[in-house]
């Protein structure tokens, strides 16, 4: 199965200012099957929200989906909010649980400590981040930890942005865009776009509490943005994607301190490039051996090859046959890579090359209305 995150609102009634907007044509969680051979989608059903799931995770289980409801309001704070559903093995449909705050406007991103038995949430629009306890049927509880952003927001020209860009999307105000534990959950990493700063928690994970790692966050150039990171299997280098910079950096990654240490930076995008372009997600092949950056506005998966110590070296691109791919990811046998093209209302198909690293499009579009994020279930397991 695939469950398929869209926005199914606008984003007007949660930031008025808010330039760019997406127009909200999706119905919420829609759902197929997945063709292991030819990596195809078939519709299996759509579960209807209308408050833009924007973001899924599902727990290691397969028995529980989570989703991160970006365009909802609640209470005078006006809270984005996240649902908890449970999970059909038989049909693989959805039975929702229960739904709370974010602890923030406009929740973008979830991720699982390892023990499954806490839900961390970045909020986009609040600039914080939460710590939600997962109970023992599945549901969600009451925030055991909030903590939100401050600092110095960055300039609106991205220090290493492409000649003559015009990328600006979050250096109006703290923008917390990604939270995820490092492979052994002592430690939590959260970036904020707006302060161009990944930070450093340490984590109680009896209590589900965050507490200042020294030193707190490492910093990015400023004006680049970042958006998304992604941890080498081998645990000792991070790869982070810098949205309005249009860059990579590789870090070094030090498990007992939660120190991170930049080491290199390469553009996402080919020699020669120039104009704007936002950067999206990025991706370590489960081999370790390739590293892929989404590219929108360019509307291309850069592919870059791992050297033996973590260096990257660009390989090539490839086009994702759609119009703003925000997000991508591999299904379990690692097969095929599916984009989720947002602004062309499609999923796009490609068989992966292990050999080469290569994308090769399969000819394959699957229709949903502005596709967010996917993730995949194997109910035979």
């Amino acid at each position: 199965m695939a469950y398929v995150g869209t926005f199914s609102s606008p984003l007007q009634d949660v930031l008025p200012t808010q330039v760019d907007l997406p127009p909200g044509n999706g119905r919420g969680i829609h759902l197929f099957t997945v063709d292991r051979t030819t990596g195809a989608l078939t519709a299996a059903g759509i579960h209807e929200m209308g408050i833009s799931p924007s973001c899924l995770a599902l727990n290691a289980a397969g028995s529980r989906l989570y989703s991160a409801n970006e365009t909802d309001r609640l209470n005078d704070e006006n809270e984005g909010s996240v649902s908890s559903f449970s999970i059909d093995r038989t049909t693989g449909k959805l039975t929702p649980l229960n739904t709370v705050p974010s602890g923030g406007a406009g929740p973008t991103y979830l991720s699982f400590h390892p023990s499954g038995r806490f839900l961390f949430v970045a909020n986009y629009f609040g600039g914080s981040v939460a710590v939600l306890p997962v109970l023992e049927d599945g549901s969600l509880g009451k925030a055991t930890d909030i903590k939100i952003d401050e600092g110095e927001v960055g300039p609106t020209v991205a220090t290493n942005a492409p000649p003559g860009s015009f990328a600006f999307s979050g250096h109006d105000r703290t923008h917390a865009h990604m939270i995820a534990p490092d492979p052994a959950g002592r430690f939590v990493l959260h970036v904020d776009l707006g302060l161009d700063q990944i930070f450093s928690w340490k984590f109680d994970g009896k209590k589900g509490l965050l507490s200042p790692n020294d030193p707190p966050y490492v910093s990015l150039p400023p004006g680049d943005g970042p958006r998304h990171f992604h941890f080498h299997p081998n645990g000792r280098w991070l790869y982070s994607l810098q949205e309005e910079g249009s860059t990579v950096v590789l870090f070094d990654y030090d498990g007992e301190t939660g120190r991170l240490s930049p080491r290199q930076t390469l553009s996402s995008l080919p020699p020669g490039y120039a104009g704007s372009n936002f950067c999206s997600g990025i991706l370590v092949s489960e081999d370790g051996r390739y590293v892929y950056a989404g590219n929108r506005l360019h509307d291309s998966i850069a592919i870059f090859s791992v050297g033996e110590k973590g260096e990257l070296t660009y390989l090539t691109e490839e086009w994702t046959r759609g119009n703003y791919p925000r997000s991508f990811n591999f299904d379990p046998t690692g097969e095929f890579l599916y984009v989720c093209n947002q602004r062309a209302d499609h999923l796009a198909v490609f068989r992966v090359d292990r050999a080469t690293g290569g994308l090769n499009f399969t000819g394959h579009y699957t229709p949903v209305g502005n596709p967010s994020a996917l993730v995949f279930l194997d109910l035979a397991k």
